[in-house]
């Protein structure tokens, strides 16, 4: 099972799970929201095109092909879902950390210690999706012989969104959660100072038909990218989002950029804002505190290079089969159920989680590609150049607007 390669599924099966009127609606309503990243124009990536980019650009610097691939697949699967910020936009970002000797890319990750159900694992600061995929293998072959498989990881990097890491336990129909902590960002409800990053987790769930539950978010308000946004639309920020130096709400984007203190899940205590914390909390028990990485503030900054990450990573797989039969069929109706619930807005569907991203996967395949921003491609340019690689090809379709 540990060298079973992700595939990516299409998004068909799926949607055929969702009210009719919700994969118009929705469609219009997810290019909408996603505009912001994902800025409707004619040039349109092949999947395998970007993927034989970033596969080209990670050998450059001296990954083997095998986690060249997997690094690859991961950012791949972020932009197919419509998480622009955690795909190819990461692409350099990966590339100068091996560059800069911050990330290993040849080693492999192994285990230190393991009982028939957990693991601890040193990801030799090897590529943070490298280390994620193997561990949550790992997990998923425990699950399958106890019913529970816990592995955490120490020593790890940036692992791409935590959402990649459910979907592996998905596909062997267990449950699966991931967490990990990154460089402060959040600060404490009641602090002026950044502790905790954003802190993501994600869980996933298998239904019936190919249908799943998929649950990923970051603990802060907001990640980081959405100040970028209405830096670069010139509009302020909304209340609760982040704070300034002096520990107040801030609303200009640009001087909170430059303060880096996101808010947690929630803002204000009044509006509880330490529900977020805690949540921020107890994702840094499951990665950092749990395998021994660095943890909290001690982490390094984010843009910073002074020393090594070393970020913790969380993994639990459960396979269901060892609990109450008919785990599946109960999850798609519960899914259905609300999926199928009268609206407020009728032009606003209600949607399970990882419906968006079902949707935007299926407008991926109906125009036959990705849509980067220019910005993606003049970097991208420019990568290919530096490192002598082959430019990302791209085609011109003509996209319509949707009413």
């Amino acid at each position: 099972m540990r060298n079973t390669a992700l595939k990516h599924c299409s998004s068909d099966m799926a949607l055929r799970k969702l009210p009719q009127y919700a994969v118009r609606v929705a469609s219009t309503t997810t290019q909408k929201n996603m505009a912001s990243e994902s800025v409707p124009c004619k040039l349109v990536t092949p999947m395998a095109e970007a993927k034989r980019f970033m596969v080209d650009c990670f050998i450059a610097v001296g990954a083997p092909q095998s986690h060249a691939e997997t690094v690859a697949d991961n950012l791949l699967e972020a932009d197919y879902r419509g998480h622009y910020s955690h795909g190819m936009n990461r692409l350099e970002m990966y590339v100068n950390d091996v560059l800069g000797k911050q990330t290993d890319p040849v080693v492999c990750p192994v285990i230190e210690k393991e009982s028939v159900s957990t693991a601890l694992v040193d990801g030799k600061n090897g590529f943070g999706a490298v280390v994620g995929k193997f561990c949550m293998e790992v997990a998923i072959e425990k699950a399958k012989k106890t019913g529970i498989g816990l592995v955490v990881a120490h020593g790890s990097n940036h692992y791409g969104i935590a959402a990649m890491y459910a979907l592996q336990a998905i596909k062997e129909r267990c449950l699966g959660m991931s967490f990990t902590n990154t460089s402060p960002f959040m600060v404490p409800t009641r602090a002026k100072q950044a502790a905790l990053g954003t802190n993501p987790l994600s869980l996933g769930c298998p239904g019936t038909s190919g249908d799943s539950f998929l649950l990923d978010m970051a603990t802060t308000a907001v990640a980081v990218g959405k100040l970028e946004i209405q830096k670069r639309k010139g509009e302020p920020l909304p209340e609760g989002w982040a704070m300034n130096n002096e520990g107040k709400v801030e609303t200009n984007a640009e001087v909170a950029l430059g303060a880096r203190k996101l808010m947690p899940l929630g803002g204000t205590e009044i509006n509880s804002g330490y529900k977020g914390y805690g949540l921020g909390m107890l994702v840094e028990i499951f990665s950092g505190i749990l395998s021994g990485s660095a943890y909290g503030p001690n982490i390094r900054k984010w843009g910073e290079h002074d020393k090594l990450a070393n970020l913790g990573n969380g993994f639990l797989a459960i396979d269901h089969s060892y609990f109450a039969p008919g785990f599946e069929e109960r999850m798609s109706d519960l899914m259905d159920t609300i999926r199928n619930m009268e609206p407020v807005d009728p032009d606003l569907p209600v949607l399970a989680h990882g419906d968006k991203e079902l949707l935007h996967m299926h407008k991926v395949e109906m125009e036959g590609g990705l849509s980067y921003v220019e910005n993606q491609h003049n970097t991208n340019a420019k990568l290919a150049e530096k490192l002598k690689v082959q430019p990302m090809a791209s085609k011109s379709v003509a996209i319509e607007p949707r009413n």
